[in-house]
């Protein structure tokens, strides 16, 4: 088995991935800001992120996950105000959305879920010690990061002085010392969320959370941080910032994963183009497998344009190897040769070339190899593939009370030989309800979707 390589944003190249403690693999993904519905486009980091986890998780001893919630933010204070409660009952019902929603895309939980609001002491205390390093400072209640003190300050995102101001979108403020100093701390009204702190009462900036739950659960320098590109700059650039000058020496993440964003229908999404997706849905029309192997077809560095078309085409994969899987209802679990598969996702992730191996798994199925079956099962489990047994799959979406009479129905009228009865059953009834069935040798019959 060869070692596993992953781009890595921080070097802009491909290398070997070489843990801090290969006894310990440690790993963080930046999760939702949970004020709504999560969108299809969050669901692609999850998605790629999640077989990361896997992946890691069959080659080293431990892995701990950590994805945090960010459950703090002026997204969330709007909407508190204008329904007149806590942020609380704001982010109540997005967090447990959030959970369902993921759960039905078959991703693994994170082993360690950190909520922003819960680790006030940490981001009080990171703050503290930037103001004794000389990288921040405090204007009219708020704590600001100085950009001019980190030499370093543009290097991950590759940006100019004035690119990074531009692409920062920052607050134009007369207590600022330079326009990128971004806001670690700010102050907050009586209407406001807030929390005491030595420089009043106030809530922290977005960027400061993840340094601070991060270095929590993870430690100063951990293995790998993952998250969409369109984090890099401004959120990520200033993790790094926070953390290396809070922790002089550290690191901060060795590795950076960023996947690329997604086009809806060969369109950025947007709402006010009529293409936003909001992912809960899109699993009311299609499987969660379905939708989680769609967003696997491309590359994570390329650019995935998910459609309707698409996902169709990502369900009638499925089938086939679901099918293929099917022709062997008794093959036994063992140890088959999985080198397409490893080969595939060792390299960066490939996941179109992991799809490859799969439909080569499938072609020896269909020839008659059962261990073709056991190899298809095998590589599903590495890409969260195949969670559901080939009946459940293609009885998937009907009306199972009404298949079930239908069924029966079918089975007396071919004892009673009314053959008619039975093939108006099966072609007219039964294809009504989005299944076909097909005869086995002494009336025994598979079901499948049509």
């Amino acid at each position: 088995m060869s070692t596993l390589t992953l781009y890595n944003t921080r070097t802009r190249a491909k290398a070997p991935f070489m843990p801090i403690d290969p006894e310990n693999v440690r790993a963080y993904l930046c999760g939702p800001t949970v004020y709504d519905r999560a969108h299809i486009g969050n669901a692609r980091n999850v998605v790629i992120f999640d077989v990361l986890i896997r992946l890691l998780r069959r080659l080293y001893p431990k892995v701990t996950y950590v994805r945090n919630i960010t459950d703090v933010d002026d997204k969330i204070n709007i909407r508190a105000q204008e329904r007149g409660v806590s942020i609380e009952e704001v982010t109540a019902g997005p967090i447990r959305w959030y959970h369902e929603d993921m759960a039905a895309l078959y991703t693994l939980p994170p082993d360690i879920e950190p909520r922003a609001t819960a680790h006030m002491a940490e981001i009080i205390a990171i703050i503290e010690k930037l103001i004794r390093n000389g990288h921040a400072y405090e204007a009219q209640g708020h704590v600001l990061f100085s950009v001019a003190s980190d030499p370093d300050y543009g290097k991950f995102s590759g940006r100019t002085p004035d690119e990074l101001i531009a692409g920062a979108r920052v607050d134009v403020a007369d207590y600022k010392r330079d326009a990128g100093d971004f806001v670690l701390w700010k102050p907050s009204t009586p209407d406001l969320p807030g929390w005491e702190s030595p420089w009043g009462y106030g809530r922290p900036g977005w960027h400061i959370e993840c340094s601070a739950m991060s270095w929590r659960h993870l430690g100063e320098s951990f293995d790998i941080h993952g998250g969409g590109d369109d984090l890099i700059f401004p959120h990520h650039e200033n993790e790094i910032a926070q953390s290396c000058c809070a922790f002089p020496g550290s690191h901060y993440a060795n590795v950076w994963v960023h996947n690329r964003m997604l086009l809806v229908n060969g369109e950025k999404m947007s709402k006010s183009l009529g293409n936003f997706l909001v992912l809960h849905e899109v699993l009311e029309k299609a499987p969660g497998e379905a939708v989680r192997f769609m967003l696997m077809r491309a590359h994570y560095r390329q650019t995935l344009d998910f459609s309707d078309a698409g996902l169709a085409e990502a369900r009638k994969e499925l089938d086939r190897f679901y099918r293929a899987i099917q022709l062997h209802p008794n093959a036994r679990e063992r140890e088959v040769p999985l080198h397409l598969i490893w080969d595939a996702l060792l390299d960066d992730l490939n996941t179109p070339a992991a799809i490859a191996a799969l439909h080569k798994y499938a072609d020896l199925a269909f020839a008659g190899n059962e261990v073709g079956a056991v190899a298809l099962k095998a590589a599903g489990k590495l890409l969260g593939l195949f969670n559901v047994s080939p009946e459940e799959w293609f009885r998937g979406g009907i009306d199972e009370a009404a298949i079930e009479g239908l069924v029966a129905q079918r089975v007396l009228a071919r004892i009673a030989k009314d053959f008619a009865e039975s093939d108006r059953i099966r072609d007219v009834l039964l294809k009504d309800h989005g299944v076909i069935i097909e005869d086995g040798p002494k009336n025994s019959y598979t079901i499948r979707k049509a």
